[in-house]
């Protein structure tokens, strides 16, 4: 069989044009920044925070996870800050962290004067289990903070139930995973308490930077609105905004604002459209990649999943060169990918200090070094499905050893 000649070598791409943009800034989030806007002319006030489009996302937020509370806050960092503060553990205590995540939730731990303690994930995974997360446990261990990685539930209930057999609290982090289901229960409902980030790439999108708070714990509902807005007890009957000696402890301003809220609230309404257009295509293209491809796989996982990105792995012993060069001729043909994950916390320096040894992640590691993430949005269509397909075909026949 004829080789064709690769995009990256001189040959014709695959897909000429870009892979669809997602659009989340859409009609509806216009419209619900015209009513915020309409609202407090008509008023004749200025939008303030915790105000009338603030609580009406909350309770739409709350009303999604089936009940109980949310605070809206300004970021998705300050999503766990918030969760992790409200728990009010003792100084020194540890907290258990996913492998993969963004550096905010380790920067929480660190700045709240708790020992962090990073757990392993799965094998081809980058989600932690049980299995990874019982061999940490000490009788220092306070919390557990879980991420749901790349739209992809992990088995939290497990976890939890564990957990809180031995008196640990945990958070849901589903910054990745809004609306993701394990046994048909959405995650964010297990834990104590769920943080997650509305940052403007995710699922869920405000502009921006945007977080929410959840639990079904009226105190800690109560905890977290104190921690997000300098301690102040506002859920108090007769208590005055405008007298700090009212406050419980000292704590930060994490609010955000009638604007971002509004415009989460949009994207929030149609978070079940995005996650099943998303999971139509992911489908596709794991049914396609584990039947078809003669060098990659996506590895099985359980749950239904909110996709952000798709994780694929590569067989590189089926290759004449290495993942990077693979990848990069994907690139070349019009795929959209990462090649070299940046958020496994074993690869930042900096941590290393504050972080309780010995730190081991070689699953992790492993899977980062074996796999590449496929972005996809709610836009994408066979077409690109077809696109992604053949490139793939394309580039592994002509490195195919």
């Amino acid at each position: 069989m004829s080789k064709e000649p690769l995009a990256i070598l001189g040959g014709n791409p695959v897909r000429t044009t870009p892979m669809p943009a997602r659009k989340a800034f859409g009609t509806s989030e216009i419209d619900a920044l015209n009513k915020v806007i309409a609202h407090y002319q008509h008023s004749e006030s200025d939008p303030p925070y915790g105000g009338d489009f603030e609580q009406a996302y909350c309770n739409a937020f709350s009303e999604y996870m089936g009940g109980g509370y949310s605070v809206a806050v300004a970021t998705g960092t300050a999503s766990v800050f918030v969760a992790l503060a409200a728990l009010m553990l003792s100084k020194g205590q540890e907290v258990i962290l996913s492998p993969v995540t963004d550096s905010g939730p380790l920067a929480s731990i660190i700045h709240q004067g708790y020992v962090p303690v990073i757990a392993d994930a799965a094998e081809d995974s980058y989600n932690s289990t049980w299995e990874q997360i019982e061999p940490l446990i000490t009788d220092k261990t306070g919390a557990i903070i879980l991420v749901h990685c790349a739209g992809i539930p992990t088995d939290v209930e497990t976890i939890v139930t564990q957990a809180h057999q031995r008196g640990i609290k945990v958070i849901e982090d589903c910054s990745q995973a809004p609306g993701a289901r394990w046994n048909g229960q959405k995650v964010g409902g297990f834990g104590d308490i769920m943080a997650t980030s509305t940052m403007y790439r995710k699922n869920i999108a405000a502009p921006g930077s945007g977080g929410i708070v959840y639990t079904k714990s009226q105190s800690l509902y109560h905890m977290a609105l104190a921690h997000a807005d300098r301690g102040k007890p506002v859920w108090q009957e007769g208590y005055a905004e405008r007298d700090p000696s009212l406050n419980l402890f000292p704590a930060l301003n994490w609010n955000t604002n009638e604007l971002s809220c509004a415009v989460a609230h949009a994207s929030l309404s149609r978070l079940d459209e995005t996650i099943t257009a998303r999971n139509a295509v992911q489908n596709a293209l794991i049914e396609w990649i584990n039947t078809q491809s003669t060098c990659c796989y996506v590895a099985k996982f359980s749950g239904s999943a909110s996709p952000f990105f798709l994780q694929v792995f590569i067989r590189e012993e089926t290759l004449s060169v290495d993942k990077l060069t693979f990848c990069q001729a994907l690139q070349a043909e019009g795929v959209d990918l990462n090649p070299d994950y940046k958020f496994l916390i074993s690869d930042w320096k900096w941590a290393l200090p504050y972080i309780k040894p010995p730190l081991s992640t070689p699953n992790t590691m492993s899977a980062r070094d074996r796999s590449f993430n496929l972005y996809l949005n709610e836009q994408y269509t066979q077409q690109e499905v077809t696109d992604i397909c053949a490139a793939i075909v394309k580039v592994e026949q002509h490195y195919a050893k």
